[in-house]
């Protein structure tokens, strides 16, 4: 399935939100290149947990980064409804194509920059550096994603796998 790229209506920006777990968080749309059902993953040596392997997208390959391992969750097997996103990024002075799994895909929304908190201040350490803000959908929050700093600095695939 492709996502479209661009501005909403009332300079809302676009956000594809995904499932782990019982927590909802969200990438910027503009990152997005397809969502992808699971499929046969080949496996890396030596690579890091989070790295799953990498999948064949017509004719091209893609690291699969399982989000849950990445963000301290426990691995989960794939079910019918996780997804791969195809994402890419700039890191490292470099565009990075990433396939995240994730155990849902929501939908593509809009969600007003403006009215978006910043990342908790817990006055302890943690990785709000990749977190750009908490939305809302419906009753709940929707944490969105720094993709960029996700990936960046310490891991090894924001100098590795170029696209």
């Amino acid at each position: 399935m492709g996502i479209g790229t661009g501005k909403g209506m009332a300079d809302r920006d676009q956000y594809v939100t995904l499932g782990l777990d019982r927590e909802v968080f969200a990438v910027p749309v503009g990152k997005v290149r397809e969502i992808l059902d699971v499929r046969a993953i080949s496996s890396l040596p030596h690579a890091p947990a989070y790295l799953l392997g990498i999948i064949d997208v017509r004719g091209r390959s893609i690291p699969v980064i399982d989000l849950r391992v990445k963000l301290g969750m426990p691995a989960v097997p794939a079910t019918p409804d996780s997804r791969i996103i195809v994402t890419e990024l700039a890191a490292a002075g470099r565009v990075l194509v990433l396939g995240l799994l994730a155990d849902r895909v929501f939908e593509v929304t809009a969600m007003d920059g403006d009215r978006m908190d910043p990342p908790p201040d817990i006055g302890a350490r943690w990785e709000a550096r990749c977190v750009v803000g908490v939305g809302r959908r419906g009753d709940g929050f929707v944490i969105v994603f720094d993709l960029e700093k996700l990936f960046a600095d310490e891991d090894p695939l924001a100098s590795g796998v170029a696209a």
